[in-house]
Formats: structure tokens, sequence, C-alpha cells
């Protein structure tokens, strides 16, 4: 079983690796922990139908930095905002290494533990579903795939009879390597699948 005390300690042994490029947008996601009764979930949604980019592809909840927020504030407002779920800053725990995109961004994963939650409100217009994820069905080992686009490798992390994408895919390994296991994995390398690159 994880608890927040070992969470937290597994993110303080961790140096994460910031990307500075001015040519992308900042933006953040949160890795939010909730306590179920068989253990610690995370929240990961499927991006509405209706989007205009990246419908229906599986997302930790997140977007981009407004002037003047950190990343943890983006991550907390972006949460609130998508699926209801208010929280202050002492449930930030840590974030893991910046991970830039294709589409023009550069993700911080926050980590934030919400403790027990009811039930959640998810935006329509934003979310077509919510699911609260075991960290049992991400301990598992990804595929790493070569595409003729690219040299690096594409992560596929499978997840619920599917595989979930780089970068929520990349990000949720590296919570794996670094939170469950205790191991300083980096994965702002890994590729995104090509139709994720619009």
């Amino acid at each position: 079983m994880t608890a927040r005390e070992d969470v937290v300690a597994a993110l303080e042994a961790f140096t994460p690796r910031p990307i500075e490029r001015r040519d992308l947008k900042r933006s953040a996601v949160a890795i939010t922990l909730v306590e179920e009764d068989d253990g610690p979930a995370f929240l990961l949604t499927r991006r509405a139908p209706t989007l205009r980019r990246h419908s229906g592809q599986w997302a930790l909840p997140g977007g981009r930095t407004d002037p003047g927020e950190d990343a943890g504030e983006t991550a907390r407002r972006e949460l609130f905002e998508e699926l209801g779920l208010g929280l202050d800053e002492s449930t930030e725990l840590g974030v893991l290494d910046d991970y830039a995109t294709r589409s023009g961004y550069v993700i911080t994963p926050v980590v934030l533990w919400a403790g027990a939650v009811g039930e959640l409100t998810p935006n329509p217009d934003e979310v077509g579903a919510v699911h609260r994820v075991p960290l049992a069905l991400i301990d598992v080992e990804p595929r790493f795939l070569t595409i003729p686009e690219s040299d690096a490798p594409v992560i596929q992390l499978p997840l619920f009879d599917r595989f979930v994408h780089a970068p929520t895919g990349a990000v949720l390994h590296q919570f794996r390597e670094v939170v469950l296991h205790g191991r300083p994995t980096r994965v702002a390398h890994l590729e995104q699948p090509v139709f994720a690159w619009k």
C-alpha cells in the first residue's frame, strides 16, 4: 500500500528535470491521488468527444498555465474546472520531469494528494468520463514501438485493454518508476504517436 508519506519520500528523493523552451507554452497536469477502499488510486479522464483537439483521448486533468501561475496552481485550477474537485496548496506533494509535446507545450506533472473524495462533477464540455484507477493497474511494463517519423521510441502503457500514449502514458510510467519503485527513470525522450502531433 502506498501512503501519502511514502509518495512524499519518493518525490523528495527524486530530482525532477525542468525544460526551458521559450518557443513552447507552459502547462501542467494533475496526478491526483485519492483513497479508495482497496487502496490509493489516481484520477484519469477521457476527453470529451466534442473537443476540437485530442478528443476522446486518455488524459490527466490539466491545461495551459495562466499568467502569474506556477505549475501547482495550474494543476489544481484545471482539476477543479474539469472535475469539480477543489484542493489547496497543502495537497501538492511534488513534481515529475517536464515533458515537451509535439503540439507546442511543456507539461509539468504535479502530484496531488486528495485523500478520500466523494462524487465528482465532471465538466461535460471537457470530460467524457472519469476513472479512479488503482495504482496497481499502472505497475506494468509498457511497450515501446519504433516509427519511421522519429528516432525516439513511442511508449504505449497498457490500461483497460487499450494503450495510453505519451504524454499521459509517459507521465504515468515515470510516476510508476519514481513513486512505486524508487527508480529515477527519465521519460522526456519518449515519443508521442503521430496522431497526437497536432
